[in-house]
């Protein structure tokens, strides 16, 4: 099965010159799911995963699967506005604009090992800001993993710090 296969190509969106990849064809099939999650299991790094952080709102949905599969506690990093206790916030740029992310204060003990999840890795901004609030909870980043990276953005280049894993990739 050709994972790639699934992801839909939307042309300027969110804004021209933007080409979207979208996964929902990819979550409408329950056989393409399993198989993401089960390479995602089998690209991870030997050891315990103790959290995975999946990053509003496209990386909840295979964050949550691998939390269950790993047996892990799940973290989500969210927008402004979103979180309801005491929070860390982290600024950062993206391919078309800047944004903001949050996360519990508590979420993560000191020294626990953290899976990192997003749906795509573009320019990095978002996923290095997440890493950003990782380790200011105390957490140890494991992995970096994403279902699609766009290489040619060259996002991992601000991850090189990170053991970073992408399932499907665009060069």
């Amino acid at each position: 099965m050709n994972l790639k296969s699934y992801i839909r190509d939307i042309p300027d969106f969110p804004k021209k010159g933007v080409s979207y990849k979208d996964i929902t064809p990819l979550l409408l099939d329950h056989n393409a799911m399993q198989l993401a999650v089960k390479l995602f299991i089998n690209n991870l790094p030997h050891g315990n995963i103790d959290k995975v952080v999946g990053i509003e709102s496209r990386g909840f949905f295979f964050a949550t699967l691998l939390a269950d599969k790993l047996k892990a506690g799940f973290i989500p990093v969210r927008k402004p506005g979103k979180l309801p206790y005491s929070i860390y916030t982290e600024n950062y740029d993206l391919e078309y604009g800047s944004d903001t992310l949050e996360i519990h204060k508590d979420a993560i003990k000191e020294g626990e090992k953290v899976l990192l999840h997003d749906d795509v890795l573009a320019t990095g901004g978002t996923a290095a800001a997440t890493c950003r609030l990782i380790e200011k909870c105390g957490g140890e980043i494991v992995q970096c993993n994403f279902l699609v990276e766009l290489e040619f953005l060259k996002g991992a280049d601000k991850l090189n710090n990170y053991e970073v894993s992408s399932l499907i990739k665009y060069s």
